[in-house]
Formats: C-alpha cells, structure tokens, sequence
C-alpha cells in the first residue's frame, strides 16, 4: 500500500519528522523506496542536475511525464509527487487541471507540486476540489529565478508577514503539505506554527514537519558546486570517477574482460566451425 496524505499529516500530528527526496529514476527511486523514505518528489530540478540547464525554467512537461513515469515504476510505497514545471499552471485554471491530470493519469503520480502562494491559492483550491492532491512550494521558487535571483526569502518584517499569509492561504487552499525554501528558520519555525498541514523545508531550519534534499547534491554526485543547505552523505562522484578510471585502465591493459566475464564454445564446436569457413 502507498503512503497517504493522511498517513503524511499524521507524522505532524504527532510530532513526528519525516525525510523527503527527489529521484528522476528507476533505480535511485527503487532504492530510495526500499529505505522507506514516505514522500518522493520529481523535482523540476532535473533541468539542472540530469538535462544539463541552468534553470528550471527550460523543463517541459514531456520531460517532467517521462522522469515521472521511471519514478513510479521504481517505488511501490512511497507517495510521489510530481512537480509542475513552468508556464503548467500559472495561464489558467483550465491549463492547470489538465496538466496535474496529466501527472496522475499518464504518469501515475499521486500528487503534484505548484510554486507560489497566494497568487497559486485558487489554482491550488481548484485542483484538491477535483481530487487531485497538491502541495505548495514558497519562499525561494526556482521558476522565478530570474525575477527573484536565488536568495533567502523573507528576511524583512513585510516579505516575512507576506510568507506567512503565503503558507496560510495554501493551507486554507487545501494544500496538504508547503515547501519551504531558503527561508530563515526562524520564521519556518512560526509558519510550521500556524498552520495545520505539514511544512518540508530547505535550507529553512530544524523545526520544519519534514526536511527534503536533491538526491544529487546529498549523495555528492557533483562536486563543483555544493548547497549551503545541503549536506553530502556520501561522495558518489568520487566513486564513480574511481570505478569509470580503473575500468578504462584495465581495458587499455587486456585485464578485462576475463573468462569469467563471457562464455566459450565447446572444442568440438569450435573445431567445425573452423572447418567449415
């Protein structure tokens, strides 16, 4: 059985914190399944850290169903939500409800993620009216990267008040978890305060409901460029660079393959052929 958003909101309820990853894969979603993490995200976040962009902002819907769709096949509980890249939802209503559709009919997602606050409340509202699962993201939003600039939100006491009525109007939406983004920890802290569901932050402090990390940046995949919030449980790309330099050095010596790695003919079939060429 899936984890639930009830099973979600219940981790709040009794104070319980939760770990939530992206994957943009069959394999890194298996095993991110298999430890048990309840909540994975396809982050838009595959522009930068699988298709080589340098903003969210170029990610389609196609690659956003495509990445979905090996996510959901590698995990058989946990909940995956499935973020709606740029220009998805922000046109219209219409626009919005066939694109999340989307997600949870062709993808087999079981909830999508909208950027913004207030100004994403209706849509929000919409899309749980009709049944489909939403989560809210505020603070720093990578689709408004070039607008904003990539930044800690809410520092002043205005844009600290407007992150506040942020958070609340989602929860009032229907949003049954907010991401929290680049946002001080103390005001995380007074939103996860105020408001019912579950807050996951990054890079926004210890007292948020839930903490989620880009797979890649937390498993040391790249190393030229390393999160402040993030922290490296491993160094995947130190290992990889290790395996990838010993295979080709055993290539170019004759060291690999061995006879262990392939088959061979018997002598008598082999003598046949021989024969007969």
């Amino acid at each position: 059985m899936r984890v639930t958003i009830q099973e979600i909101q219940a981790f709040k309820d009794r104070s319980e914190r939760f770990p939530v990853l992206t994957a943009y894969d069959y394999p890194t979603a298996k095993i991110i399944d298999e430890v048990g993490v309840p909540l994975i995200l396809v982050g838009d976040s595959l522009g930068n850290v699988v298709l080589g962009y340098d903003s969210t902002v170029f990610v389609t819907m196609e690659d956003m169903l495509h990445h979905t769709k090996a996510v959901v096949r590698g995990a058989k509980r946990a909940l995956v939500i499935g973020d709606m890249p740029f220009m998805s939802y922000q046109k219209n209503l219409d626009d919005a409800l066939t694109n999340a559709t989307r997600f949870l009919q062709e993808a087999g997602a079981q909830a999508v993620k909208l950027e913004g606050g207030e100004v994403t409340a209706e849509t929000t509202r919409t899309l749980v009216d009709r049944g489909i699962p939403v989560v809210g993201h505020i603070g720093y939003t990578p689709q408004s990267d070039y607008q904003i600039g990539r930044r800690v939100q809410g520092r002043s006491l205005e844009a600290a008040r407007s992150l506040v009525r942020d958070a609340q109007a989602l929860d009032e939406a229907g949003a049954f978890a907010v991401v929290l983004e680049l946002v001080p920890a103390q005001l995380a802290e007074v939103i996860t305060e105020r408001i019912r569901v579950p807050t996951i932050g990054i890079g926004a402090g210890l007292k948020c409901d839930g903490q989620v990390q880009v797979v890649s940046d937390m498993l040391g995949l790249y190393t030229d460029f390393v999160p402040r919030h993030t922290k490296q449980f491993a160094h995947l790309a130190d290992a990889m660079r290790t395996g990838v330099e010993t295979y080709a050095s055993e290539v170019k010596k004759g060291r690999f393959p061995t006879a262990e790695h392939g088959s061979t003919l018997e002598g008598q079939v082999l003598q046949e052929l021989l024969d007969s060429l």
